[in-house]
């Protein structure tokens, strides 16, 4: 397979951190990446879209931003340590015909800015692109940082579209479909050096839709994020205790592609697994557990959550953590056979 000038594999060790395992790469050992999908697919796509600008709140470094301010300089703002600013500028760009990508973290536009995306975005269905990193735990430093309920947040507001792409490729599509749609959209944003996985599977983004990468026999896993890429790790482990598991990924979490979603938790007797980067409290768990219910969909095995509880996490390593917490392909693995 052909590799781009952007795409590189993952160091053999130290889980590919640079200054701190708090911030480690999400790339297991050896696993191919490419480096600021969003910030380059940005770039692409405004060489023939004049209306796309940039904006963020001091943290463009940190959301590949600054990829896109390098190459059109004269269509970014940097808007300082202030997101509820942020959000009203975008929204106020909006107005004006412009296409705003506005970019922070996602603890930040959940936590300090939601009233002003409510109301001086949603509520007016502006085209408001809103890209956050370090959604869930994808960051060892604690609870200020971890965008653990940003999901439950933000399911509840009218008119917002909510995709949680799964890697590098995913992101890549999911760039231009962004742009296109109309409305705002919030998008949990995977920075730096973001895995390969979806390629090899002949993958195509279509926001709404939900797509079964790998299909099996004894377990259905419902996945978004980066649980999509753990999910597939997971299906490769549990084929050696002869467990056949299927793969339904879903990076649009609103609108849910509630048709995909019953018609594959109904198909046979599998127990249906759902895995999230978020809390177990509001999330894609939730949402789907919701669907099968109103719709008297009972899987044959039963259903499952794997997510983050309903607590604050703790700050250190990331790997560590994300074992601690249940998220990591191990610890899924181990989840699902108990509970088979």
């Amino acid at each position: 397979m052909r590799r781009s000038k952007y795409e590189k594999p993952a160091p053999r060790t130290g889980g590919g951190a640079k200054t701190s395992a708090m911030i480690a790469s999400l790339a297991a050992p050896g696993q191919r990446t490419k480096a600021a999908p969003f910030g380059h697919a940005l770039v692409e796509l405004a060489e023939t879209r004049p209306d796309i600008v940039g904006l963020s709140a001091d943290l463009s470094k940190y959301t590949d931003l600054h990829i896109f301010a390098q190459a059109h300089p004269e269509r970014f703002y940097q808007m300082g340590m202030a997101e509820q600013l942020l959000m009203s500028a975008a929204a106020g760009l909006a107005r004006e015909g412009f296409t705003p990508f506005a970019t922070t973290y996602a603890v930040f536009a959940a936590r300090r800015a939601y009233d002003f995306i409510c109301l001086a975005i949603a509520e007016e269905n502006l085209d408001v692109k809103i890209a956050c990193a370090l959604p869930g735990l994808t960051t060892g430093y604690g609870p200020s940082h971890q965008a653990t309920e940003d999901l439950a947040i933000f399911r509840g507001m009218p008119n917002l579209t909510i995709i949680d792409p799964c890697d590098a490729h995913e992101t890549e599509q999911v760039v231009p479909a962004m742009a296109a749609h109309k409305g705002p959209v919030y998008l949990r944003l995977l920075r730096g050096n973001v895995p390969l996985v979806l390629d090899e599977y002949g993958y195509r983004f279509e926001l709404g839709k939900a797509k079964t990468i790998r299909d099996g026999r004894d377990v259905l896993v419902i996945a978004s994020g980066l649980m999509t890429m753990r999910a597939l790790e997971v299906a490769e482990a549990l084929r050696d205790d002869r467990v056949d598991v299927a793969v339904l990924h879903v990076p649009t979490i609103k609108p849910l592609d509630t048709a995909t979603i019953l018609h594959e938790a109904g198909r046979g007797g599998r127990l249906v697994v759902v895995a999230e980067n978020h809390s177990v409290i509001g999330g894609l768990g939730e949402a789907v557990a919701g669907l099968l219910m109103r719709n008297g969909v009972m899987p044959g095995r039963g259903f499952r959550q794997i997510g983050l509880p309903d607590e604050f996490l703790d700050a250190g390593a990331l790997p560590t953590l994300h074992d601690r917490y249940g998220i990591s392909a191990a610890a899924m693995a181990r989840s699902i056979r108990a509970w088979l």
